[in-house]
């Protein structure tokens, strides 16, 4: 690459990702041949519309590609009809409102600061301004809170309610969600943007026969590009015959322009990486990373949401290590750790410090980790919030806050700086070069 600065960075990033350990739950690695794709000719080409219905010429080999990533998806997710155009997850979920909703209609979600995600009418989204949105929560062992949702689908009678979010470490009761969907004259909506993957390789359950319409997005547990999908299912098709032309409309000309076929075409080649017994066991070699790793950090006295973990996530309550999700995050950042800050289920923190970590295990397990690298993961994960407890702590959380930003940015210059974590930084280092990045 001839620009030598943004070939600098890339080669940094690339180092960056090769000699630390990814626990983000929504990140992965994608393969060389999804990158190949991604990165080719097919940048170059226009093609707004549908495949044989385009407004630009030259499009028959794109027409093929679309076909093709469409074709993979319906046999993948065993359902009938799959728009492959959208741009990542939260504006499929905002075309789905648009195809099924007026205007100031209501919408049913998980609340934010219960695990639930921005797209589906959440305060801080645009989507609250045009839909009346009521949400439901979780209990505090983690589970859907089941009697607030029944009440609120049969209070506000929604016209969509959803489930899938940002945060949930239990499996997914779809039938359920469907059955109040249905009591309530509502569509469901199952969003599995993290789980997508794991429904594809048989270990998560699939909400094909229980849901109406289903998205996703493409990277996370189904190591595609960043892009997303909609789907609408058979039960979607009985109770609205049109909902897949409206989902199309919806989509284009509706809310985006042109799609981007080079993602297409590199959703293509993971769907069909997906559709192998290879696949089945990774997503099967993920939950068994979780579940060891969760048990590890509990052993250590950690707190959990949920008690553990049923699928890829881990979601930490920091509240009795005396941290919060901030200042765990760059602690074990510096140690070679990433993984995200969270709030937590009745979080008395705010978002941007909330009091929980978020974690999981599909980006290691591509690497080849199993279960004995997800001990020594837990211990080193113990041994970095043991040292972050040592640190200068006072004033962070001050409710004064000019003390609180000036305890914080001493707080993140002296972290990296720690002995004991950089001694962890260099055993994560060796640990990774023993499972390279694809």
């Amino acid at each position: 690459m001839e620009d030598k600065e943004i070939s600098s960075l890339i080669r940094a990033e690339e180092e960056r990702q090769a000699e630390t350990l990814m626990l983000v739950p929504s990140e992965n690695y994608t393969s060389a041949q999804v990158r190949e794709a991604l990165g080719s000719v097919l940048t170059n080409k226009y093609a707004e519309g549908y495949p044989g219905k385009r407004y630009y010429q030259g499009n028959e080999i794109i027409d093929k590609i679309e076909n093709l990533a469409i074709e993979r998806a319906k046999k993948l997710f065993d359902v009938p009809f799959v728009n492959v155009q959208p741009y990542s997850g939260s504006p499929a979920n905002l075309a789905v409102l648009g195809a099924i909703c007026q205007p100031g209609a209501k919408i049913l979600s998980q609340h934010l600061s219960m695990g639930g995600h921005l797209s589906m009418g959440q305060e801080a989204s645009m989507t609250s301004k045009y839909y009346e949105a009521s949400y439901y929560g979780l209990t505090r062992e983690g589970d859907i809170n089941w009697q607030e949702l029944e009440q609120q689908a049969k209070k506000c009678r929604p016209k969509i309610i959803f489930c899938g979010g940002t945060a949930f470490t239990k499996v997914f009761d779809f039938a359920r969600f469907g059955r109040i969907a249905d009591e309530a004259g509502a569509f469901f909506v199952a969003d599995i943007a993290h789980i997508a993957g794991l429904v594809a390789g048989g270990a998560h359950p699939s909400p094909k026969d229980d849901a109406h319409v289903i998205t996703t997005t493409t990277h996370k547990t189904l190591r595609g590009p960043r892009g997303a999908m909609i789907m609408v299912t058979k039960k979607g098709l009985e109770k609205e015959p049109e909902l897949a032309k409206k989902i199309d409309r919806a989509v284009f000309p509706g809310l985006q322009g042109g799609p981007h076929e080079n993602q297409v075409a590199a959703l293509a080649v993971a769907l069909k990486e997906a559709n192998t017994p290879a696949f089945q066991r990774y997503t099967r070699q993920i939950v068994k990373n979780s579940h060891i790793l969760a048990s590890e950090l509990i052993r250590y006295g950690f707190t959990l949401i949920g008690g553990g973990s049923e699928n890829h996530l881990i979601w930490i309550d920091l509240t009795n290590k005396g941290l919060d999700g901030w200042t765990a995050a760059w602690a074990l950042e510096a140690a070679g750790i990433i993984c995200n800050r969270q709030v937590i289920p009745f979080d008395s923190n705010s978002p941007y410090y909330p009091s929980g970590l978020r974690l999981g295990t599909p980006a290691v397990t591509t690497r080849g980790m199993g279960e004995r690298e997800m001990v020594k993961v837990g211990q080193l994960i113990n041994e970095v919030i043991e040292c972050a407890r040592k640190m200068d702590l006072q004033d962070i959380g001050n409710q004064d806050k000019e003390k609180d930003q000036k305890a914080r940015k001493r707080f993140k210059q002296q972290v990296f700086k720690q002995p004991p974590l950089l001694q962890i930084k260099i055993e994560v280092k060796e640990l990774c070069q023993k499972f390279p990045v694809p």
